[in-house]
């Protein structure tokens, strides 16, 4: 693909200006020369190629052909995906009912965790935006419910084959012709299902994370009958009320949280003044001379691909139980076993990052301004990926200080819904307090 000169297209536009002895107006140059990109990044596709589906566009969100998205499912999952009262499988009974999807995916941290890894069930407290959560000091290390990496977002979920940062969720794009790897009495065994990622990821996650959903919830919380009927209306009803199903109506939750109203997504819808000039500069840099979109392209500036950057796994005093040798350290190598995917890991999502407070797969980061100047300056910081194994993108970028400043002002402002809270229902079936149910967290949240 060839990238986009922005010093190429002035000097077109100045010989425009030369020719027909008329002024643009500045905002109208600008905005000239990021469409030009947008139509070299994407192949000539345009702007079209970067939007994302406006709210209650189900139809042009993408779906799994097996999981049709509907009104009535998406309703269910949302609830279900929020619901601490499917924790009923806990280590710990004081764990029961504390704990739910949200506990790891929750909206104050864009549906990240907002700490350095994601706590279910032996998590403690919550705080503004997920920071405060603690392990529980009743609970030994082994028995808490710990991501051992950083929780990748929900957000924009829709956009992307297979899960997780080695992709090892999803039995279609890249796992196609993995299926040796999908043992029997595992997690990944649920690919056999023979759904994409988010679906995959979902019905496992709710057994993996001690959740349950069957009959008896049914008679604890008397409403998700309906719910489940009107999901699934052409289903027996002794065979609706089931961990599949109901993972499947999350999938189809998660592929529904946009970030649609960001500026950039305006803009791109028309509205010339949605981003400002240091946005839009910013953009141009993603699309032209920083080369962000090699990798991080498409509705959800992400991707399929799988990278190594050289990023530090998880460190630092705050961590629980971590193990650098841990399987999910090592990328899409530590699924597939391939030496040459040691340490690569997803392209993710850009949209809403601000919010996430942690950055890199193992949240070695903590501003977008240090992942913006350690991918400028180009020089990995885990001493354990093979120079081999690095991707030949990871190079210095030569950006200035005040180009830095326009990248991260893209990425932070540009690329931020500021009204996700749209996504959330206000309480839950049960209405038992969310995204968790633990005395501190319910002090926290407000929910006494």
């Amino acid at each position: 693909m060839k990238s986009f000169s922005i010093k190429g297209g002035w000097l077109a536009l100045c010989a425009v200006l030369i020719f027909s002895g008329c002024r643009v107006d500045p905002q109208e140059e600008i905005d000239t020369l990021l469409d030009q990109a947008l139509r070299d990044a994407s192949g000539g596709a345009g702007r079209g190629y970067y939007q994302l589906p406006t709210d209650g566009d189900l139809r042009s969100i993408p779906a799994d052909p097996r999981n049709p998205i509907t009104r009535e499912k998406v309703e269910l999952g949302k609830f279900l995906f929020h619901e601490t009262a499917l924790g009923t499988n806990p280590r710990l009974s004081k764990g029961a009912g504390t704990y739910s999807c949200a506990s790891c995916h929750h909206v104050q941290a864009a549906f990240s965790a907002g700490r350095v890894q994601g706590i279910g069930e032996g998590g403690s407290g919550f705080g503004i935006f997920g920071e405060a959560r603690r392990a529980d000091p009743n609970y030994i290390l082994d028995s808490i419910d710990v991501q051992p990496i950083r929780t990748p977002t929900a957000l924009n979920a829709a956009y992307q084959k297979v899960s997780l940062w080695n992709g090892q969720f999803g039995a279609v794009g890249p796992n196609a012709g993995t299926e040796n790897l999908w043992a029997y009495g595992t997690p990944i065994a649920n690919n056999n299902l023979g759904y994409e990622g988010p679906e995959t990821q979902a019905i496992a996650g709710l057994t993996v994370h001690r959740q349950e959903v069957g009959p008896d919830l049914l008679q604890r919380v008397p409403a998700y009958r309906q719910l489940f009927r009107d999901a699934f209306p052409n289903i027996p009803e002794s065979q609706r009320v089931t961990t599949e199903n109901a993972g499947l109506a999350i999938a189809a939750y998660e592929r529904t949280l946009l970030a649609s109203q960001a500026p950039f997504q305006k803009w791109l819808r028309g509205d010339v003044n949605a981003m400002d000039d240091q946005e839009k500069n910013g953009a141009l840099l993603f699309f032209g001379k920083a080369r962000c979109y090699t990798c991080h392209n498409g509705p959800a500036l992400n991707s399929d691909e799988f990278h190594a950057i050289g990023m530090n796994a998880l460190l630092g005093g705050e961590i629980i139980g971590s193990d650098p040798t841990h399987e999910a350290h090592l990328g899409r190598g530590g699924f597939t076993g391939n030496q040459e995917d040691m340490y690569a890991f997803k392209v993710p999502q850009l949209y809403n990052l601000r919010d996430m407070g942690f950055y890199g797969h193992g949240s070695t980061f903590s501003s977008l301004q240090s992942v913006v100047q350690y991918k400028n300056a180009g020089v990995p910081q885990d001493r354990n990926v093979p120079v081999s194994n690095l991707a030949q993108e990871f190079q210095p970028l030569n950006l200035g200080a005040n180009e830095v400043a326009d990248l991260v002002r893209f990425l932070e402002t540009g690329l931020y819904d500021d009204r996700l809270q749209r996504h959330v229902p206000y309480s839950t079936p049960s209405g038992q307090c969310f995204p968790n149910s633990d005395p501190v967290s319910r002090a926290d949240l407000g929910c006494n």
